[in-house]
């Protein structure tokens, strides 16, 4: 009976005449998922992202021990049953640290890209749409934050405010959202002289219904792709903003703020610094991975 009922709603999202716009859009999102599933990296990608967003979520649960905890006694040990990846200077959890450092780290991403996307796109859209001065204003305030490396601009933004994870998000913010802009205008300006956007003036349609509503949802496909990408950048630029002493302030669990304090201990105890480090390598690749993924998926190019 399951058999057959999968059977049948496979060959309704799959049928070549769609009832409705609602099949249609169904069928269209299975399809994208079918192409994506059977890319065994993006798979790979997609599993360990979630994986690792899933055990950070669950850190009250599956910690061991408090990640503020500190057993001087016991500091600098070895992994072993009691401390599965050994403890720091302070006898600290290691394990702990960091299931409760990816809260803080992939928090981080997370809001950075809640705030950053928006940004990027609203900027994109309205220069593409409107071009003439709006564009040639907009694109070189864009250029102007462009003509800076983002780690630097963002450690100046950092100090300009104060050391901690709101102003380091907001400096990632601030020195992040041009490549989105830039991507969403070129993707306007290919869309504003087409002749479905034409037929929405002539019904009436306001410049910001037709950005919202017309122009808004086309770009999104090659924005998600960009941001997924994006995210493995944003990871290393939260952690060294952390490494650093601009983001995450000690005694967070920050993966940065981790490498930082222990960094002196590389040769002797070299599973204190290298197991953060890890953690920063892992998350960044799986992005990647998933990017690639969503990207060969996504983009009409590389179909």
């Amino acid at each position: 009976m399951s058999a057959t009922t999968g059977q049948s709603w496979r060959d309704w999202l799959l049928t070549d005449t769609p009832a409705s716009r609602r099949q249609a859009a169904w069928g269209e999102r299975y399809r994208l998922w079918c192409s994506f599933r059977s890319n065994g990296l993006a798979m790979i990608g997609l599993v360990v992202a979630l994986a690792m967003v899933v055990l950070s979520l669950s850190a009250p649960l599956l910690a061991s021990y408090d990640p503020g905890t500190q057993e001087l006694a016991n500091r600098l040990a070895r992994p072993s049953a009691a401390h599965w990846l050994g403890t720091d200077e302070l006898g600290r959890d290691v394990w702990s640290r960091i299931l409760y450092g990816g809260r803080v780290t992939l928090g981080m991403v997370v809001a950075v890209v809640a705030l950053v996307a928006p940004l990027g796109l609203a900027i994109g859209c309205i220069a593409g749409y409107f071009g003439g001065f709006a564009d040639r204003a907009l694109m070189r305030v864009t250029d102007v934050f462009l003509a800076f490396p983002r780690l630097i601009l963002a450690l100046a933004f950092v100090a300009a405010i104060k050391p901690g994870i709101t102003s380091a998000i907001f400096a990632i913010v601030l020195t992040a959202w041009p490549p989105y802009a830039r991507l969403a205008r070129a993707e306007t300006m290919t869309i504003r002289n087409t002749d479905f956007i034409a037929a929405v003036r002539l019904t009436g349609a306001s410049p910001a219904r037709i950005i919202l509503r017309h122009v808004v949802p086309l770009c999104l496909g090659s924005l998600v792709v960009r941001v997924t990408l994006d995210m493995s950048s944003i990871i290393l630029t939260a952690a060294a903003l952390g490494f650093l002493g601009m983001g995450a302030q000690p005694p967070s669990p920050e993966w940065g703020a981790m490498i930082a304090t222990a960094r002196r201990f590389i040769l002797e105890q070299w599973w204190v610094p290298t197991i953060p480090g890890i953690a920063i390598f892992v998350a960044s690749l799986a992005f990647n991975l998933l990017g690639d993924g969503l990207r060969d998926v996504l983009d009409p190019k590389q179909r």
